[in-house]
């Protein structure tokens, strides 16, 4: 879906992941403004990059589990931006927040999302 929907990572630190998703006709609505399910897609994507990412060392990886998001702000065009931290990183479960701005920097979408942990077949 990150393809389809034109996501890109724009910055890893050490406790956040970064991505962009242009607004444009793959992710907006009828009216013209970003659809709230792309930005719920760009909030379980970037989520999802940073715990694989996190476990990928110890031979695991992350599914999501559960997510929520509250839409603030409507955007008409350029790109938004997700930014994933962790609140909680369990030897099964991890909750991230995910906050989606806009290129001003204010808030479109407040998400939050639990990823469960599974080991990785051999």
């Amino acid at each position: 879906m990150s393809d389809t929907l034109g996501m890109e990572i724009v910055e890893l630190g050490e406790n956040f992941l970064t991505m962009k998703m242009p607004v444009d006709h793959r992710t907006i609505q009828p009216y013209g403004i970003l659809n709230g399910g792309a930005s719920m897609a760009l909030a379980e994507t970037v989520a999802s990059y940073a715990g694989n990412i996190l476990v990928r060392s110890e031979d695991k990886y992350c599914v999501g589990l559960e997510i929520n998001g509250n839409h603030t702000k409507s955007v008409r065009e350029g790109f938004v931006y997700g930014t994933a931290t962790p609140i909680h990183i369990g030897k099964r479960t991890h909750v991230w927040n995910i906050d989606i701005k806009d290129e001003e920097g204010d808030l479109v979408c407040k998400s939050r999302m639990t990823l469960a942990v599974f080991p990785n077949p051999k």
